[in-house]
């Protein structure tokens, strides 16, 4: 589905959130816990997100045929500082990279769309959605951006949970939800339905719940969910809890929808 933000918006957004990511972190304990990733404290995310864009970085500049994400990649730094300092330069050539880069160039990606523009607007959102875990860990949460947060509820519907791998398929049904943001105006449709394929990574084998985001398809939704961009967002990542969702319509269809999209993504 269309994003809802133009090249320019994202690549601002994406500086302006690894910026506040990296102030955030440089003042908070390296050891203290992040809620969203508990596995992780903060010198973890730190690293996470330096590596996350060390990949993106090298991948927008040499524009591999395909690549490995499991693939060793740079050494992480003892300390705390030597995390600050690889996060400033690989954070740095991102933005260099998706600056000089023209969106609709070519480029390897996990997903359907292989485009600079799936790298600019994923970024975008996966800074965002990690200053989150960071403000979160350090105690200190910000507001986040309603536009990119709007846009954040289409492409996680879309893209994170309605993306599926070649190996298996979905089978919609006849049930819809509509997902209001209530500050900006957007909606996202999506379509119940089933998932079904098995991993030839691990035999693992599916067949589950699951939702496709969809254009309005000129019906009355099953159930609408509403409430402010932010709030759905980090809902949506399980970064924070429905105080500010409103549900209406049917109880099963919801549970349904529920079911499809309260998993941690991965």
């Amino acid at each position: 589905m269309t994003p809802l933000l133009s090249p320019a918006s994202y690549l601002d957004h994406l500086r302006r959130e690894s910026a506040r990511f990296r102030d955030v972190l440089a003042g908070c304990d390296p050891a203290a816990r992040v809620p969203g990733c508990p596995e992780w404290d903060a010198a973890d995310l730190l690293w996470h997100l330096a590596e996350v864009q060390w990949f993106w970085g090298t991948t927008v500049r040499t524009r591999p045929a395909d690549a490995d994400e499991d693939a060793e990649g740079p050494d992480r730094p003892a300390t705390h500082d030597g995390l600050l300092a690889a996060y400033d330069e690989w954070s740095a050539a991102l933005a260099e990279e998706l600056a000089g880069a023209d969106p609709g160039d070519a480029c390897w990606t996990w997903s359907q769309d292989h485009t600079v523009a799936f790298v600019l607007r994923r970024q975008a959102h996966e800074a965002m959605v990690h200053r989150l875990d960071a403000e979160q860990a350090a105690g200190a949460v910000t507001p986040l951006p309603a536009d990119l947060a709007a846009d954040g509820v289409l492409e996680c519907l879309d893209v994170m949970f309605g993306g599926e791998p070649s190996w298996g398929s979905f089978t919609p049904g006849d049930q819809h939800v509509r997902i209001d943001c209530t500050d900006t105006g957007d909606s996202v449709w999506v379509v119940l339905g089933r998932f079904a394929g098995t991993d030839p990574r691990d035999g693992q084998v599916y067949d589950d719940v699951d939702v496709h985001a969809v254009p309005d398809p000129g019906t009355d939704p099953a159930v609408v969910v509403s409430g402010p961009a932010a709030a759905l967002v980090t809902w949506l990542w399980r970064r924070g809890d429905d105080a500010e969702v409103t549900v209406s319509g049917d109880p099963a269809t919801y549970g349904a929808f529920r079911s499809a999209v309260n998993h941690p993504i991965n």
